[in-house]
């Protein structure tokens, strides 16, 4: 501890003052560090941010999520009051007299406003609902909502006062040796070293590591109703050259959920062929490349090439393909079809995206690279139809794979796309690059045989040829929307008219509307078919509009539809 210097007159005061006034002197930075009361400034902007995150989003809330983000949003507004009032005491002190005064304003404003919020919300969540065709949630949901917002808002502040203390500590540990300014810069660095490498260390990595492990056990288990197929057609079969345990969880879902050949017939009004389906799994060979030739012996093994239509199928992180997908070309092309795809990694889309997307061009080139080699050598009058699908993380690697607008729509009979995420290159430049008036969600792209839909309904009107590239982004679709310039900027999305699924009620805030927009990125895909990250049966009118058999109508889209939703 420093040595107390006592003023010159404090010498000519008796032993008991002076112990008095020197006790005084010294509880003071100790009351600070331990006993410091709240920022009127942190409280402030802490009250305004946590009233916010009740305004609505893309999409609704579960009342423990709307909790955790209100209280987490609530502790960052804290913080960037707290830092406001320190900056602004570096230049002027306000009085006892002014804080106090600060202080009741807030007593008086900040109770009703969040009420006021709170029913708000309430209010908001139940019409976004409402409008995406989701279920109420109940009213006592808000109570709840409450409470755990205040626990989580009270353990960060608690977490964010023990490092303070902590900082506090160390700076009067090194104030015995070096200034008292130079001691509380060093007693703040070690801490927020300690606290990174703590985080990044202990908490992040072994986060990963679980989620890998977890997934890695995901991946090795096979889906409810699944079985080996007995048909040679198949990739896992008894003569295929590719083995059943091989093929992961989501390999063996794309092989085992082949529609039965009755429906098909059904359908179809006539005898449907057996749909020939072929997949490589992680360890089904070694290598990328290894996998792609796998799956072109396959091919050869099933005679693929003699089908009417070959589409190749870019999966998700997790090399999931939604089931919706390949099983409307099989109806709709009465089991003409012969449909591929690969593995590239066993983890969710955003941990692929945020550790190695490197993963997914790769193997979209390889894959997509091989079978259009081997197509494109076939005499024109002989070769099957080409088609390409892309979902989330797939569309990212199938548009790596072209390059260029121009080079997707020569480079395959039909494209389709769902759900493209921000760092798409094509879709930013094509999006950039609308039509004047246009929406950003629906945009107009003149020139090429391209199109957008924001509702999958829209693509029954379209006139003309079919388009060769389509892009199917649903305007609730966080997973399209997000991207980090939500923190500081405005997107366009939100500005003018807005797609049919986005609330008028929802506006940007800085950060704000960032973090809600991550939020719904974990519940994407638990909205209803045509919101959110949900396409399903939306993509019958995606291949009606690429690549319709000869003779389709509207009609048969909506019998298919019905079909595929039952």
């Amino acid at each position: 501890m420093r040595r107390l210097v006592v003023p010159a007159p404090a010498r000519a005061l008796i032993p008991t003052q002076r112990r008095a006034l020197t006790a005084a002197v010294t509880a003071v930075p100790r009351r600070r560090v331990i006993r410091c009361g709240l920022s009127v400034t942190g409280f402030g902007l802490c009250a305004v941010f946590y009233c916010l995150t009740y305004t609505p989003s893309l999409l609704p809330r579960p009342w423990y999520v709307q909790g955790v983000v209100a209280g987490l949003t609530a502790s960052f507004g804290y913080a960037g009051g707290t830092a406001i009032g320190a900056v602004v005491r570096l230049r002027w002190w306000p009085s006892r007299r002014a804080e106090r005064i600060a202080w009741r304003v807030l007593f008086v404003l900040v109770p009703p406003l969040i009420l006021l919020f709170l029913w708000l919300g309430a209010r908001w969540q139940r019409e976004l609902r409402v409008r995406l065709s989701m279920a109420p949630q109940q009213e006592y949901d808000l109570i709840r909502t409450v409470g755990i917002s205040l626990l989580t808002f009270a353990a960060l502040l608690l977490l964010a006062r023990c490092l303070r203390l902590a900082a506090h500590g160390f700076a009067r540990l090194f104030g015995r040796l070096v200034p008292e300014s130079a001691a509380y810069c060093a007693g703040f660095v070690v801490v927020s070293l300690l606290s990174y490498t703590a985080f990044d260390g202990l908490l992040v990595g072994n986060i990963y590591t679980n989620v890998d492990r977890s997934a890695a056990i995901t991946d090795s288990g096979t889906g409810k109703g699944v079985v080996q197929p007995a048909s040679p057609l198949r990739s896992g079969s008894s003569q295929s050259l590719v083995s059943w345990d091989s093929l992961g969880r989501q390999g063996r879902a794309f092989i085992g959920k082949v529609p039965p050949g009755d429906q098909l017939d059904a359908f179809a009004g006539r005898t449907a062929l057996d749909p020939i389906r072929i997949y490589a799994g992680l360890s089904s060979a070694d290598t990328i490349e290894e996998r792609a030739e796998l799956v072109l012996r396959e091919m050869d093994r099933t005679h693929a090439w003699e089908r009417s239509v070959v589409a190749v199928f870019t999966p998700t992180g997790t090399g999931w393909v939604d089931k919706d997908v390949p099983s409307s070309l099989e109806f709709m092309y009465a089991g003409n079809t012969a449909l591929v795809s690969m593995q590239y990694s066993y983890l969710p889309s955003w941990i692929s995206f945020a550790v190695d997307r490197s993963k997914v061009v790769d193997a979209a080139a390889a894959l997509i690279g091989a079978v259009r080699t081997r197509w494109a050598a076939m005499p024109v009058t002989q070769r099957p139809k080409l088609l390409i699908f892309g979902e989330s993380l797939g569309t990212y690697g199938t548009e790596k794979t072209f390059g260029t607008a121009s080079a997707m729509v020569d480079g395959a009979d039909g494209i389709l796309l769902a759900g493209p995420m921000f760092a798409n290159p094509i879709h930013q430049e094509l999006t950039a690059g609308r039509a004047p008036g246009s929406p950003v969600w629906d945009p107009n792209y003149p020139g090429l045989p391209v199109e957008f839909s924001s509702e999958a309904n829209d693509l029954r009107d379209l006139a003309g040829p079919p388009r060769k590239v389509v892009y199917m982004q649903n305007s609730s679709d966080p997973v399209v929307w997000w991207n980090p310039n939500l923190l500081w900027h405005k997107p366009q999305w939100l500005r003018g008219q807005r797609g049919p699924d986005v609330t008028p009620d929802m506006h940007w805030y800085p950060v704000i509307t960032f973090w809600q927009t991550t939020v719904d990125l974990l519940f994407a895909n638990q909205a209803p078919t045509g919101t959110g990250h949900v396409y399903n049966s939306g993509a019958v009118d995606g291949w009606a509009a690429v690549a319709p058999p000869p003779g389709w109508t509207v009609d048969d889209t909506l019998r298919l539809r019905e079909l595929l939703d039952r």
